[in-house]
């Protein structure tokens, strides 16, 4: 179990957020592209970061909580933390836009699939 201990944190990460998307609708997911250009600078930058912080003997990992496989001297569960944490913050600021928007809004609060949360307005009806 202690070897699977970080893997299963952050796999509690998405399973906390991932309703975030479907709930409000905030597209993270279903902008695949945007996604990765958003998640490749953080994802390089701190890989690059930690690799050095390694090579140079600065850090470890204890073998007791990873998994033991690695890409170079990175740890699979380090590759995991940097994809998986951006994509978390970025999933929870969409959704804080996404209810500031819809606290603005007038109308009837409704769940409509694939736009998850929406206003809808109050239709009027006019006697003649």
């Amino acid at each position: 179990m202690d070897h699977a201990q970080y893997l299963l944190l952050m796999a509690a990460c998405v399973a906390v957020t991932l309703p975030l998307e479907f709930v409000l609708g905030v597209r993270v997911y279903r902008s695949p592209r945007r996604l990765l250009m958003a998640l490749t600078p953080t994802f390089v930058v701190f890989t690059a970061w930690d690799l050095v912080g390694i090579v140079r003997g600065h850090w470890s990992y204890a073998p007791a909580f990873v998994t033991g496989i690695a890409v170079g001297s990175v740890p699979l569960e380090e590759l995991v933390f940097f994809a998986v944490i951006p994509v978390c913050a970025l999933l929870t600021y969409e959704s804080v836009g996404k209810i500031q928007l819809l606290r603005r809004g007038t109308g009837t609060l409704r769940f409509r699939w694939p736009d998850g949360l929406v206003r809808e307005r109050a239709e009027t009806s006019r006697d003649a």
